[in-house]
């Protein structure tokens, strides 16, 4: 046995160990990340229900962010990739609740409200240019060990032969 190919099936193994322990540590943070999503929106619509007895824009606004918070674990957990698009909806979100706290709460325009209008702005046109890019530059999870593209959703792996 050469100590080349001994030293290549060590290296194998540790990646195999190294993959597995990161997307362990992937899907446990997210259950943890997806439970306390779950976990505030139930919170947030008891406290509606009991205390409030109805539920302000403020509140419905804030059960979106919850709603979308769910769909990028959601999506992560499916295809093991994180949507930017969903933070840029989260941010949009929220700015707009800040948006219409501020008016309801002052009752006169603002700079800030200014501000927060053309940070909205932005972020809308930064969706439009991540859409843009990730429909025509996808990208390539690539191998390390073979420079082949990798399955969509698959975390790349040393082939199976190497360690037989």
């Amino acid at each position: 046995m050469k100590p080349n190919s001994k030293a290549k099936k060590i290296e194998a193994l540790l990646d195999r160990g190294g993959n597995l322990a990161v997307e362990s540590f992937h899907y446990l943070a997210l259950f943890i990340i997806g439970c306390m999503v779950i976990w505030s929106a139930s919170h947030t619509v008891i406290d509606i229900l009991t205390v409030k007895k109805f539920a302000s824009i403020d509140d419905i606004l804030l059960l979106f962010i919850y709603l979308e918070l769910g769909a990028m674990v959601g999506i992560y957990f499916k295809t093991n990739h994180m949507p930017v698009r969903f933070l840029i909806y989260i941010a949009i979100t929220a700015l707009t609740r800040l948006l219409i706290s501020d008016i309801q709460h002052t009752h006169k325009a603002s700079m800030d409200q200014v501000i927060i209008t053309g940070s909205i702005l932005i972020l809308a046109f930064a969706i439009l240019i991540v859409r843009y890019a990730s429909w025509n530059y996808p990208s390539i999870i690539r191998d390390k060990h073979t420079e082949k593209p990798v399955p969509q959703g698959k975390t790349p792996r040393p082939e199976d032969d190497e360690l037989a």
